[in-house]
């Protein structure tokens, strides 16, 4: 998941945590939108642990001398 899809995850979380107000028996939407958040969230930070793993790989093959 990159950011694209992190930033909807928290869009749809926010709108069914803070403008959604129909009531479920079988559903919280204000939690199912925290949790959506909180996916969206933890996608970001891994997207960025995954880019910065990406450049230290980049970093390392160009400081090998040349053959």
């Amino acid at each position: 998941m990159y950011f694209g899809g992190s930033i909807a995850l928290i869009a749809i979380g926010a709108i069914l945590s803070f403008a959604v107000r129909d009531n479920f028996n079988e559903v919280d939407l204000t939690v199912v939108g925290y949790i959506l958040m909180a996916a969206g969230a933890l996608g970001i930070v891994l997207s960025f642990v995954a880019q910065g793993q990406r450049n230290a790989a980049l970093r390392r093959r160009d400081d090998l001398p040349p053959r």
